[in-house]
């Protein structure tokens, strides 16, 4: 059986999750803190899934039109606002290298991927749009202003998921609070 990297990627939270709520220390602060970042970053996720047609068509517009990866710009802020509502800044520390550690290598595959799908649009498109941290103003190539988002794009996409998942992780933290 070959190693799947993106497997890797999605289940190896579970070995910051577990600790994390068990040693998790959230104080009502933090966690009104950690869910507002939380939230940003779901919004940005789901307008991401709204609006990308995963290997179909190079997504340029919306997000995509300020960042190459808004799908992982909003994990990222979804992680950070987790791991600061767990009440110890060595959450975030952690949460922000094994982000490192995780998602260059698979934003690197993801723009090989997409080189090799789109060559000569992938080519302009990276070179104008950052590859993480988003710029100020869209980038446009000669398209239709708005971004693209339709509700049942978000669906297809799954992105719901996440929303249950920050939904939880919350749940668990107030209950520590609640319980303490």
């Amino acid at each position: 059986m070959a190693f799947s990297w993106s497997k890797f990627r999605v289940r190896s939270v579970w070995l910051i999750a577990i600790p994390f709520f068990w040693l998790a220390r959230p104080t009502p602060a933090l966690l009104a803190a950690g869910a507002a970042l939380a939230l940003a970053g779901l919004c940005v996720r789901g307008w991401a899934a709204g609006t990308i047609h995963k290997n179909r068509e190079l997504t340029t517009t919306g997000p995509y039109a300020r960042t190459r990866n808004p799908l992982y710009l909003g994990s990222f802020f979804i992680g950070c606002g987790v791991a600061l509502a767990g009440g110890h800044w060595l959450w975030p520390l952690l949460f922000v290298v094994f982000f490192g550690l995780v998602y260059r290598r698979t934003i690197a595959k993801e723009a090989r991927h997409l080189t090799g799908l789109f060559p000569e649009g992938y080519a302009r498109y990276s070179a104008a749009v950052p590859v993480f941290w988003p710029r100020l103003r869209a980038w446009r190539d000669g398209q239709a202003d708005g971004s693209g988002f339709a509700w049942p794009q978000y669906r297809h996409n799954r992105e719901w998921e996440a929303s249950l998942g920050v939904l939880a992780a919350f749940a668990l933290l107030v209950g520590k609070v609640v319980l303490s």
